[in-house]
């Protein structure tokens, strides 16, 4: 049963509480003809904080276009939030990528909010009042409101995400994905943003995958980590996944596992592998 609905005298509860939020049963995900993941098998359950890690090209991106229905499984089945994976799942609030800075404009956080609110990529629409309501909630929910009346070239890169995760909550999601939004932030702005979404998942109850490059940037905060790699995916906690058995077939190299003051190195030949992936972007998929 993938769901179970709770009763209250007699009535059932708007909540409906899923068992897994995401289910993928021997799915294999491509690009043109060639094949990134190979039948894997997933299941994460509701209010889980994962986060999703591997080499570039590992598929981080392409398994977040699969969940999203922009990007159809080769084989395997889907399900989210109890459902078949579909395009446009108002369940779903999505961070994608950003790598460059926003050019100077005189754009205020409060319209950046609007413009993205019915998909408007230029221009300020005329928002209803229940859509302003729900962009001050937005705002409210990540401790943003000071950022409303602030222009966006005036923003640090850690308050212009910030920007972008209270966009993702517009339309009340039950689940947050975000695709490396610690990239181009210096060490305190990926802290403080790691803290923010481990807040809104404790307190919003919201299921979240949150894909890095590296494990010490969201050691404390997961609860469970997805590692991709070679077509394959190891799932589990931290002290289950981060292991020289598990990780060695994923980089195809023998891996050895560190842990010193409270962070964990993922080593091979003597390099930190995780860390010279985080500084080369280019070819991941």
């Amino acid at each position: 049963m993938d769901a179970r609905r709770g009763q209250r005298d007699g009535q059932s509860t708007r909540r409906t509480v899923f068992l897994n939020a995401i289910t993928i049963d021997n799915v294999t995900l491509a690009i043109g003809d060639r094949t990134i993941l190979s039948d894997i098998s997933l299941a994460i359950a509701e209010g889980a904080f994962v986060g999703v890690l591997g080499p570039n090209g590992a598929g981080k991106t392409l398994l977040f276009r699969a969940l999203l229905g922009v990007v159809p499984a080769r084989s395997g089945t889907i399900k989210v939030l109890g459902a078949p994976v579909r395009r446009g799942n108002p369940g779903i609030g999505y961070l994608p990528q950003v790598r460059t800075a926003p050019p100077a404009m005189p754009l205020i956080g409060r319209a950046f909010l609007a413009a993205g609110h019915n998909g408007h990529r230029f221009g300020i629409p005329h928002l209803s009042r229940e859509a302003a309501h729900e962009i001050d909630r937005a705002l409210r929910t990540v401790d943003a409101s000071a950022l409303a009346s602030r222009r966006l070239s005036d923003m640090s890169g850690g308050e212009r995400q910030r920007l972008r995760i209270a966009q993702a909550l517009i339309g009340g999601p039950r689940m947050l994905i975000l695709d490396e939004p610690l990239i181009g932030l210096d060490p305190l702005q990926q802290h403080v943003v790691v803290e923010l979404v481990r807040k809104l998942s404790r307190e919003v109850k919201l299921t979240v995958l949150f894909s890095a490059h590296e494990l010490n940037q969201l050691l404390g905060a997961v609860d469970r980590i997805v590692y991709l790699g070679r077509g394959r995916a190891a799932s589990g906690t931290v002290e289950d996944v981060i292991t020289p058995e598990i990780l060695s077939p994923l980089y195809g190299a023998p891996i050895e596992v560190v842990r010193a003051a409270g962070r964990i190195f993922v080593m091979s030949h003597g390099r930190d592998i995780e860390r010279e992936h985080e500084h080369h972007h280019d070819a991941d998929v």
